[in-house]
């Protein structure tokens, strides 16, 4: 795996090889970086994970922009995950003249519409004598569902990038287990690549996943202290040295300086504004 700094204008394609951009690797509260969003691109296909509410100003600061996003998957519906899908939604309407794929299950598609994207979207037109619908702005890739158990798992393909989605505890603080916890969801690239978003500490997903597919590595949301609805820092060294080996530490807040990840096993922070190329 090839880790480098962006120089250039941001691509949305290369040379086949699957590669993740991290847009930003900030908790939600982050003043020193974007929000924790990811390009993900292989070959001439690419899929941003969330776009949060600085999603569309990093993309300009990368020489791109929101409009050119064609695929989009989102993980749950905080504002640092959503907060740019306004700004993507218009800009396609009036500006490109195109509906983004949102790559969702139709169940998220209702929550994320009627709780977060109406009020901002819905009102400011007429279409065919009603106002506008989440399918006037994006068109809905659903995945199939593979199954239930130990723990809802969907799969669908962006191109050439498989994705399988699997149910997350993340909110609220209370969940016990995920089946308790409000919708929220992780993804799982090409069977190589777990990125399981916001989620509270959760080795039994994390079991799950390395004893059932050839993980490769971890993009872990990470925060400083225990508590909350964040795996912590703490509770993420408790994890086996093999897996830690494995483990870049993403969404993180501003005081991350005071943490040497790599004295702990872990691989080190993720970084803003760089590639991680994974072999072919």
């Amino acid at each position: 795996m090839k880790v480098e700094k962006l120089e250039s204008s941001l691509e949305l394609t290369n040379e086949g090889g699957l590669s993740f951009f991290f847009v930003g690797v900030g908790s939600a509260f982050s003043k020193k970086h974007y929000q924790n969003n990811i390009l993900i691109v292989k070959g001439n296909d690419h899929l941003l994970v969330d776009c949060g509410i600085t999603c569309p100003a990093a993309l300009y600061h990368y020489g791109s922009n929101i409009t050119k996003i064609k695929n989009i998957l989102i993980t749950h519906s905080h504002a640092d995950h959503i907060g740019g899908l306004e700004e993507a939604a218009l800009m396609g309407r009036y500006v490109t003249k195109s509906r983004p794929k949102m790559y969702i299950t139709n169940q998220y598609k209702k929550l994320l519409w009627n709780q977060s994207l109406r009020g901002g979207n819905s009102y400011g037109e007429m279409s065919a004598g009603r106002f506008l619908t989440f399918d006037d702005y994006f068109e809905l890739v659903e995945p199939k569902l593979l199954k239930r158990k130990p723990r809802i798992l969907y799969e669908c393909n962006c191109g050439s990038i498989n994705i399988k989605i699997f149910r997350t505890r993340h909110i609220p603080d209370s969940a016990g287990s995920w089946k308790k916890a409000f919708y929220s969801v992780g993804v799982l690239i090409d069977d190589r690549i777990l990125f399981p978003a916001d989620t509270q500490f959760d080795k039994e997903l994390i079991d799950w996943m390395t004893e059932n597919y050839p993980i490769e590595y971890i993009f872990h949301d990470c925060q400083f202290y225990t508590g909350g609805v964040h795996a912590s820092y703490d509770e993420l060294k408790t994890l086996p040295e093999e897996v830690r080996n494995k483990i870049y530490l993403c969404h993180y807040g501003d005081n991350f300086e005071s943490f040497v990840p790599e004295k702990d096993g872990f691989l080190g922070f993720a970084k803003e504004g760089h590639f991680y190329h994974f072999d072919k």
